[in-house]
């Protein structure tokens, strides 16, 4: 089993400037998080079967468990990922947590 973070990120009213830091910046500051077992961004256009629903880019964090996920955010590099959510999301994003297994 694994602890997840799924970021839906709203299209932004600049997708250059978004993607720029997004890239450049905040992606560098997620892997620095103890405990991240991986990320995987979105390539391209995403689809939501919603009506609707639209996203300018997905991201997963994957965690080895809960508390690894727990501690890994509370950190000063966790807080500091979060924290520069503003700098680039103006448009807001969606963030879920759960646990997964492959079935």
């Amino acid at each position: 089993m694994t602890a997840n973070v799924l970021v839906l990120y709203n299209p932004p009213a600049d997708p250059a400037a978004f993607n720029s830091h997004y890239f450049g910046t905040h992606v560098p500051l997620a892997k620095k998080i103890p405990g991240l077992r991986s990320i995987s961004v979105s390539e391209g256009p995403v689809n939501a079967m919603t009506p609707g629903a639209s996203y300018h880019l997905i991201a997963e964090l994957v965690f080895d468990s809960m508390a690894d996920l727990q501690a890994g955010m509370a950190s000063p590099e966790g807080q500091a990922t979060g924290a520069d959510l503003p700098n680039f999301a103006a448009a807001g994003a969606t963030i879920l947590v759960y646990e997964s297994q492959e079935r």
